[in-house]
């Protein structure tokens, strides 16, 4: 199943009647009942499919995990270790969203705000920024509008976050301060870039602001509250032990197992746009979360805040906060909402359809940096099929 990876995910054909639900976020959304539909045999077939070392994927509706499931080896090739449903799993882009959502959270508690400046948060760096760093907002970071470069290979500065072995909140601090220095990509607020940098410094408001470094915040806030347990940063396995999934190459066609370690990973400077590491069932409950709050308030962000976040800026770039919006029949009377997720070595897809409280993630840990990306079909495919079958013509 290719089809132009089915129509870039079912682009047309699926008339839907819309079931929206008023349901709120549960609190207590936790490992599903029995009843729930084993997905092991539809992804198995994908992943034999597309010679890949393990998937995993996770169906919400309404709240709810109606579809669970996970295949394959944790490293190919050496262990004969099986992935599991409690494994975790490198997100990389999808951690973008996060930063956003987290962002919201603190401007609804007035901590700070959507058009707050890098000239107010670092008052004492402003003088030596380039003028038109001085305006660009927390907003414009998250919306993939505040100048900032697609790359970081100018002058070195990616080589030189990569080689960095302080802290993370310093590393951060190196970003911005080597890239305000220069001029912008584009005059900020006036055109869409994709950007890990734009988020990383957006991760360096927060923290600076708060006085705590991101992933700690994003813990406390986020992952805590929503009790994604096994939410953390960087690859998940510990260095020398195969106690969790490995990120893949692939080498003359073959996956190459990747070990934990340093170069394992995106540098930690980049950490808000790309680092987040947390099971398939973990992330069926943010994807619940984003859900929920298109319908009502929750007990940490309100239904408006939403909105925010899902709501894509102008120059039809459809990127909103952290989120691609488009339009998908199946999603029904509203928006569909997307991301995917790589650090070259795993791949990571979220739809979502809030109209209908209809979500699907998966994972898989084998990527490419260019070619041919088996992970990416394969975790395109699980999502096209299971849209396909639990929302139906």
């Amino acid at each position: 199943m290719n089809w132009l990876r089915l129509l870039l995910i079912l682009g047309g054909g699926l008339a839907v009647t819309a079931q929206p639900s008023t349901r709120p976020f549960a609190h207590d959304f936790s490992r599903p009942s029995p009843a729930v539909r084993d997905l092991n045999a539809l992804l198995e077939s994908i992943r034999v499919a597309n010679q890949v070392p393990a998937l995993a994927g996770a169906v919400v509706r309404s709240n709810q995990v109606v579809g669970l499931g996970a295949v394959g080896l944790r490293q190919a090739g050496v262990s004969n270790a099986p992935v599991t449903l409690e494994d975790r799993w490198h997100q990389g882009s999808l951690t973008k969203s996060m930063t956003a959502t987290l962002a919201a959270i603190l401007v609804e508690e007035g901590k700070l705000r959507w058009n707050t400046t890098l000239a107010e948060t670092f008052p004492t760096l402003a003088p030596q920024m380039n003028a038109q760093w001085r305006t660009v907002t927390l907003e414009w970071l998250c919306a993939n509008r505040s100048g900032a470069p697609g790359e970081l290979h100018a002058g070195g500065l990616w080589n030189e976050l990569w080689n960095f072995t302080g802290p993370p909140v310093a590393a951060r601090r190196r970003l911005l301060e080597k890239l305000t220095h220069q001029a912008p990509h584009s005059p900020p607020g006036t055109k869409y870039e994709y950007s890990n940098a734009g988020f990383a410094l957006a991760g360096h408001v927060l923290e600076t602001i708060m006085g705590q470094p991101w992933e700690r915040l994003l813990t406390e806030r986020l992952f805590n509250p929503l009790e994604m347990r096994s939410a953390g940063f960087g690859v998940p396995a510990t260095p020398g032990l195969v106690d969790q999934p490995w990120g893949h190459h692939l080498a003359n066609s073959h996956p190459l197992p990747i070990a934990p370690g340093p170069g394992a990973d995106n540098p930690p400077a980049i950490g808000p746009a790309a680092t987040v590491h947390c099971s398939v069932l973990d992330l069926a409950k943010y994807a619940a979360f984003h859900l929920a709050g298109e319908q009502a308030d929750t007990a940490w962000l309100q239904r408006a805040s939403f909105q925010k976040l899902h709501t894509a800026g102008p120059d039809n770039a459809n990127y909103a906060l952290g989120w691609n919006v488009v339009d998908r029949p199946w999603a029904g009377a509203g928006k569909a909402l997307h991301h995917a997720g790589s650090n070259t070595q795993w791949y990571s897809v979220i739809w979502l359809a809030p109209a209908r409280q209809f979500g699907v993630v998966a994972v898989c840990n084998l990527a490419t940096a260019a070619g041919p990306n088996p992970g990416a079909t394969a975790t395109d495919q699980i999502a096209a099929q299971l849209i396909q079958e639990f929302l139906g013509p």
